[in-house]
């Protein structure tokens, strides 16, 4: 069975950081790329970052490119989000996902950006 675990997130002021993570189990992770997305209050899933099987390629939404930086290590099944420079318009549920499998995503890790 699939499973995908988020955490590390909280309450921030603007301009904080966080780090989320993302557990992986039940499937080989290493030969997945993995993508991260979020829901803000209202809002629609969208495409934050997403990282390649071996963590050689990344890409980033506009909106977050330069502030947010995605990663992973294959040797412990876990893909991260370093979010820098948060802004309140980061604040949002934060999924991590199989590339091209959103429905598939964990329960979420709420972030919250505000003073």
């Amino acid at each position: 069975e699939v499973q995908l675990v988020e955490s590390g997130g909280g309450l921030v002021p603007p301009g904080g950081s966080l780090r989320l993570s993302c557990a992986a189990s039940g499937f080989t992770f290493s030969i997945y790329g993995m993508s991260w997305v979020r829901q803000a209050p209202g809002k629609g899933l969208e495409w934050v970052s997403t990282i390649g099987p071996r963590g050689i390629s990344t890409t980033y939404a506009g909106s977050v490119k330069g502030r947010f930086t995605i990663s992973r290590d294959n040797a412990k099944n876990t893909a991260y989000l370093q979010m820098n420079s948060l802004k309140p318009e980061d604040t949002a549920v934060y999924y991590c996902a199989k590339l091209g499998d959103y429905a598939g995503r964990g329960q979420g890790t709420q972030v919250t950006v505000s003073s």
